[in-house]
């Protein structure tokens, strides 16, 4: 049986090649289209199967694109949705370094539907489209481009023109304008469109036009008012500025995004002009091409059985090494003197409704986290990636490092499975969130009576993260770092109590004797990476201080840190911000413009002094956070912080003291913490 087993899959491998090579002739002989042309004057019923749609978006009755909108009637409150059109176009060629010219003209239309009115809808190329592409959450001021967690990411891949309706962000310039986005929904360019005559938000038709030049890479955006008169051809554009798009993928998908928040409104695409310029394709080639393959391809069959007893074994030896893994796992967290319980698969998909996506809670770089209901108890059950090569390493650091750790600040860990490939870790659950969700939905008008952050509990919320770092770094056995301290990563319970969590990233030191406190890799997130990580590659306490520091003025501020970037990955936003307040001795205007002046000026002017403090480009100058602690709960004083930012050097200069140094980077062995790589 088994000898038949093999000649069948043999035979099958040889139809398969033999397929293959017949589509690879048809390639010589078949000449492909790559450019992408077509027109659409009005959008009826039958053309709807040229279209990909997300959730609440359709071709309506009215023969017009819903990008936001419910055929069903029911609120269109907090909604977010796409519409592609279904064939890709090829943006540009690697291998001829060409870059395709484009003009996508089409007609707005948008319907207030409350007052205020809100959010807007762009213009999008995307690398890929359907249902699973929108982001969750990525409705209100993100419309349908990215959301809190993805925004400035690289691998987000989108390009966006928005004709934004809502002033949803201090940068913006207005609650009418266009403005150019890339990965992110902070605009690098934005125009009003008031001076233009243009209001978008009138229920009258507005024709705009996107059109990129592949050869000089400039990009024109036109928009005007379909009532206004003149020749659409020789008005000056509204934005025109140089643009490399080969960030993208070389295939993209064209189309809308678009979204609501608590204000509404319809965004319609009525027409829709596109066309582009053929570059060729990565596969021109000649017919001497055959000449070589055939030789080839007679080769690969004589090796047919060989290769075939080759892949038989090396599977049945993958399938023997997870095995193994499956019982390396288990004894490493067997191991921890203080392993969690562990469960069954059956009973957390039970709880959490078979990983419903409405229990979601939220979604990060390594997994999803749901809401479950585990004997009558709500638990928070994080869910890891399948596909992530680190997935069964963040679990075990996890759960052995947090599974040790007991402290009023931290999220409290129940559990944890490893099944079927499954990789889960059981939370307490957190009432109210996490913390970034709460100071930014207030942008939104969306946080629930008796939530709103006053001036004390936002300090008392820092006060217990430096209570939870401090416990982390100076009151645990093996000193821990977190690695990835962010608004994100804080929870709230019931009574808006902040508990650190997150600990995939977090990594244990030896302590015996003098103090180390380096790991062999770095991680983090952009915007709370001191500037030292990325040219040691490693994580200290002091990078942890110096990612504490942007919380406290992100929390204070009530503003996002900024990302940083490939051209300036030593500048942070949010810290040149406050830091130019300060030096012009107006400090305390950084703080929350939403608080309204009631706060305690001395406690806050405290505060961000700490966070600049906590944020010192030298290593070396940065209070310990036992320090910061003390700082807090005024047992110590502020350390001097000089008027103007200091610029980064490498290498950091040393305090002179040697009590100072005794705790730095360069003293002692850098202790390797664990073989675990961060992700």
């Amino acid at each position: 049986m088994f000898y038949l087993g093999k000649i069948s899959y043999l035979t099958s491998l040889l139809y398969l090649i033999f397929f293959i090579f017949t589509l690879f002739l048809e390639g010589f002989f078949v000449i492909r289209v790559d450019c992408l042309n077509f027109s659409y004057a009005n959008f009826p019923k039958q053309n709807e199967n040229d279209f990909i749609t997300t959730n609440y978006s359709f071709i309506g009755l009215n023969a017009a694109m819903q990008v936001t909108g419910d055929a069903r009637g029911t609120t269109i409150t907090n909604l977010s949705g796409r519409i592609w059109y279904h064939q890709p176009f090829k943006l540009w060629n690697r291998k001829k370094d060409i870059t395709a010219s484009f003009n996508s003209t089409f007609v707005i239309n948008i319907t207030p539907q409350s007052n205020p009115w809100g959010e807007g809808l762009a213009f999008i190329l995307t690398k890929e489209s359907g249902l699973y592409s929108i982001p969750d959450n990525s409705d209100g001021q993100w419309l349908g481009i990215v959301n809190a967690s993805t925004n400035g990411s690289l691998s987000n891949n989108i390009f966006a023109v928005e004709f934004d309706t809502r002033k949803s962000y201090f940068e913006d310039l207005d609650d009418n304008h266009v403005g150019i986005d890339i990965n992110s929904i902070y605009s690098i360019n934005q125009a009003s469109l008031t001076d233009r005559g243009v209001n978008l938000s009138r229920a009258i038709d507005v024709i705009a036009s996107v059109e990129y030049d592949g050869e000089s890479k400039i990009l024109n955006v036109y928009a005007f008012m379909s009532n206004q008169t003149g020749d659409f051809n020789a008005r000056n554009p509204i934005i025109s500025m140089p643009l490399d798009l080969s960030y993208l993928p070389e295939d993209v998908f064209v189309g809308f995004s678009a979204s609501t928040g608590i204000y509404t409104q319809l965004n319609c695409i009525k027409a829709w002009n596109f066309t582009s310029i053929e570059i060729g394709n990565d596969n021109d080639g000649s017919l001497l091409w055959l000449w070589i393959l055939i030789p080839i391809i007679s080769v690969l069959v004589m090796f047919l059985g060989g290769v075939f007893i080759y892949f038989t074994w090396r599977r049945k030896k993958k399938r023997m090494q997870v095995i193994d893994q499956d019982e390396k796992i288990e004894i490493l967290i067997r191991s921890s003197a203080t392993a969690p319980q562990r469960f069954q698969l059956k009973d957390l998909k039970r709880g959490t409704g078979s990983f419903d996506p409405r229990n979601i809670l939220g979604r990060g770089g390594c997994g999803v986290v749901f809401k479950g209901l585990l004997a009558d108890k709500e638990v928070a059950v994080k869910r890891f990636f399948r596909d992530s090569s680190q997935g069964a390493k963040d679990l075990i650091a996890e759960v052995t490092t947090i599974g040790n750790l007991h402290h009023k600040n931290l999220v409290k860990l129940i559990g944890w499975c490893y099944e079927s490939n499954e990789l889960l870790v059981v939370y307490e659950f957190m009432p109210n969130g996490s913390l970034d969700k709460l100071i930014f939905c207030e942008e939104k008008g969306e946080i629930r009576e008796g939530l709103s952050l006053s001036w004390e509990k936002r300090r008392v919320i820092i006060c217990g993260i430096a209570q939870a770092l401090d416990y982390l770094h100076n009151g645990c056995a093996k000193r821990v770092l977190h690695r990835d301290i962010k608004a994100s990563n804080i929870m709230l319970d019931s009574e808006l109590n902040a508990r650190l969590g997150d600990f995939g990233l977090a990594r244990t030191v030896q302590v015996s004797g003098m103090t180390h406190h380096s790991t062999k890799e770095i991680a983090g997130t952009l915007g709370y990476m001191a500037p030292e990580s990325f040219l040691i590659g490693r994580a200290t306490v002091e990078t942890d201080v110096f990612a504490f520091g942007v919380l406290i003025l992100e929390v204070a501020c009530g503003r996002k840190p900024g990302n940083q970037n490939e051209e300036n990955i030593y500048s942070n936003r949010i810290i040149e911000y406050v830091w130019d307040l300060y030096k012009s001795e107006r400090i305390i205007d950084a703080i929350d413009v939403r608080l309204d002046r009631e706060f305690d000026e001395g406690q806050a002017e405290c505060v961000l002094m700490l966070g600049l403090a906590c944020c010192q480009p030298n290593p070396y100058e940065r209070p310990s956070m036992k320090t910061a602690l003390q700082i807090l709960t005024g047992e110590s004083v502020l350390p001097t912080i000089p008027t103007e930012k200091p610029a980064f050097v490498w290498p950091a200069r040393a305090p002179s003291s040697n009590d100072a140094a005794g705790d730095s980077l360069m003293e002692g062995q850098l202790t390797p913490i664990t073989v675990l790589s961060g992700r």
